[in-house]
This record gives structure tokens, sequence and C-alpha cells, in this order.
């Protein structure tokens, strides 16, 4: 009975038959790239393909130093490196140390070409990219009716807002005839009066993703009057109908998010708005009541009635203080009479006469001032303070005046 080996024995002995071959160790291939992408580990995973057949390939990090290009879908390039198999998958995959370029693949040609041939037509020309509306009621998608990406674009477009209207047209993605089911889709949403529309499919190699390299798919997406987003493939998949397009996302979903606003966030910013928009009205009633309140009370002060109250304030401390003078006038002026009346008394010929005075007038009713006058007047009459009485002048006597002592001096 023969022996009976494991799954990993045998994948085991055939990598070391590959391993311990010569010509799979440094081995050169000639071919052109599908399926190329970028990891984040920094790996490049990619099909080496011809009309004949194909083989995985891996360029780990360690090998893109000499790298001089961006391996591309279409590429025809000559791949160094060592044949073995890879035990977890059951499959044999070229382990690339070198590519070099080697001519430019056939479908990379028909790329090149019609994108040159569209751009020298205007097709490309921002002039004509339509703004996409921010708030639509309903979204139009043109893409196969199954698979991870109309999934994406529905499940984030509802979740984003769940009042959205969403029209799905059934496309071919890829094959023969996909270009024309494609454009028209975009035909038929178009006359269905969609806000937005969004056409694309997910990742695939260069010829799954041809049909969006279609001239008939990209002026289709030029002719269209309603917006559209294209959304074909990974973020680095390039096709002719992202450059034609309004927009181009780099994934479905990403179209999903660019095409539908979050209500949410929507609703969120109305009520902070709602917010600012009271508080700012109050802060604009406030400062109008404080206003009204000082219009009434300058209304107040500048009244006919306070107008009044006032000047008939002012009138009344006005004839206080001119009482208030005049009364202070009149008891300076009393009391000056005062002094006046006590030197007037002290002058007063009665009260000369109260003390010990006398004065004389001739029977005439002259005054006589003098001795001399006295003696002419020969008969006088003297006047006391009870009363009168009649003298005769006998004789009279000088004084001696200071003058006359300093005459007899001389």
């Amino acid at each position: 009975m023969n022996s009976v080996y494991s799954v990993g024995q045998v994948s085991e002995y055939i990598r070391r038959m590959f391993d311990q071959d010569l010509l799979m160790t440094r081995v050169s291939v000639r071919g052109e790239i599908s399926n190329c992408k970028y990891h984040s580990s920094g790996h490049i995973y990619f099909t080496l393909k011809d009309r004949e057949a194909q083989i995985s390939c891996i360029m780990f990090a360690g090998n893109r130093r000499g790298l001089t290009f961006t391996l591309q879908n279409g590429q025809n390039v000559i791949v160094s490196g060592s044949i073995s198999v890879y035990p977890k998958g059951g499959s044999y995959q070229l382990y690339a140390r070198a590519v070099t370029p080697d001519g430019i693949g056939r479908l990379y040609e028909q790329y090149e070409a019609l994108k040159r041939e569209l751009e020298e037509m205007g097709m490309f020309d921002p002039a004509y990219k339509v703004p996409i509306p921010k708030y639509i009621k309903t979204l139009g998608v043109v893409t196969a009716p199954t698979g991870a990406a109309v999934r994406d674009i529905i499940n984030i477009a509802k979740r984003r807002n769940p009042g959205i209207r969403i029209l799905l047209y059934p496309a071919q993605v890829q094959g023969e005839g996909a270009a024309a089911s494609i454009s028209e889709g975009i035909r038929l949403l178009e006359k269905a009066g969609v806000d937005v529309m969004i056409v694309g499919r997910g990742g695939g190699s260069i010829e799954d993703l041809w049909a969006f390299n279609e001239e008939e798919t990209a002026r289709a997406v030029f002719a269209c009057r309603v917006p559209v987003i294209s959304a074909v493939g990974h973020e680095t998949d390039t096709v002719i109908t992202d450059l034609v397009a309004d927009l181009r996302a780099p994934t479905p979903s990403a179209a999903a998010e660019l095409a539908v606003a979050d209500m949410a966030g929507v609703v969120e910013q109305i009520g902070a708005l709602e917010k600012r928009l009271t508080q700012l009205m109050e802060a604009v009633i406030r400062d109008r009541r404080a206003g009204l309140e000082n219009r009434k009370l300058k209304m107040a002060l500048f009244s006919p009635v306070s107008q009044i109250n006032r000047l008939r304030q002012q009138l009344e401390d006005k004839r206080l203080s001119l009482e208030e003078g005049m009364n202070r006038a009149l008891e300076r002026q009393r009391h000056r009479l005062e002094l006046m009346e006590q030197k007037l008394a002290g002058l007063s010929p009665k009260e000369r006469l109260r003390q010990g005075y006398a004065l004389a007038e001739n029977l005439g009713g002259k005054r006589i001032q003098t001795a001399a006058e006295a003696g002419e007047a020969g008969q006088i009459r003297l006047y006391f303070a009870d009363g009168s009485a009649d003298a005769e002048v006998r004789g009279i006597r000088m004084f001696e005046t200071e003058e006359d002592k300093d005459n007899d001096h001389k």
C-alpha cells in the first residue's frame, strides 16, 4: 500500500522542489500587470499575465528600493525573482526582487489614447464640473445590483439620512455590453429627476474596470445634466469616468458620504444655530428694552410737566434766595441805622441840653454862637432841657486861644 501524506507534507515537498531548482530561484518573467495593490505594510501585490496564463506576484517592502516607477495595471514589465510555493494557499507565486518596464500594455495604451483625446476635447475641464448639492432628496445609483459596492452605498446613505430616496439602476458593470448598460442607466436616472447620481462599482483588475474606460461611458457621464460622482474601484484605481465626472470619490462608500448629508449633524447644527439665534434675539430684546427705558426717562425729564415743575422749583429757589438776600440786606441796614441813631442821639441838641448845656438865642430867635454876639445882643434867651429863660448880658470875657498864645510869644 502506498504511503499516505498530509497536505502540509505534500506542500512542503513541492516547495522544496521549487527551491532546489536553480531555474526557479533566478527567473525573469515578462507579462502585463493586473490587480496591482500597494499594501499599507509596504508590500506590493499584483498579477502578471499574458494571453495564455497568469501568475500571482509579490514584491516585499525591502525589495522596493530599486523600483524607479509606480506599478500600474496594464503595464508590460519584466519581473525578476524566484518562484516558490505558498503552502497556506496551496499555490505558487513569483517573489519579485526587481521590476523593469517592458513597453506599454495594450489596455494601458488604449487608456492613454482615449484620455488624451477626451482631454483635447475639453471633457476634463473644471469649467464643466457641476457642484454637488449639499442637501438632496433623491439619490440615483448606477452599479451592479449585488455586491459590496451597492450595499455600502445604501447602508451609508440611509444611515446619514434615513429619509433619503434611492433609485438603483441594476447595470452590468463588466464584460461585453457593460458600457452600454451603464450609459443607459445614467440616461434613465437623469429622466427620473434624481438630485445626484453615483456611477461606479467595487474594485477589480483593469479588465474588470474597463467599462468605465470606454468612450461611450465617458460621453454619457459628460452629457448628464445631473451632478455625477464617479466611484470606481479602490483609491488607487483611476478610470476615465473619474476624470469626466463632476466629482471623483475614492470608493463607493466615500461617494455615499459625499452625496448624502449627515442629517444628525445637520440637526445638531440647526439646534446650535437655533440656540445662538435665541441668544442673539434675547440680547437684542434686552438692548431694545434698555433703550426704551432710557427714552422713557428722557421723555419724563423733558416732558412739559417736568419742565414746568423744574422751572417752578428754580423759581422757588430763586425766591427763597432773594428773600434771604433781602433779609440779610435789611438786617445790615437796620444795624447801620441803629448805629446812626446812636450817633445822632449823641449829636442831638436835646441830649446836650440834658447833659447840662444850654442853647442861647437873641430875642429875634437867631442862635448866638460866640460871647461877642451875646454882648451885642444884650438880651438873650437861654434854652435848657426842661424849658427856657430870658437873661441880660452884663459883661463878656473872652478866652485866650492857642493862636493868641502863639502871637504873644512872637
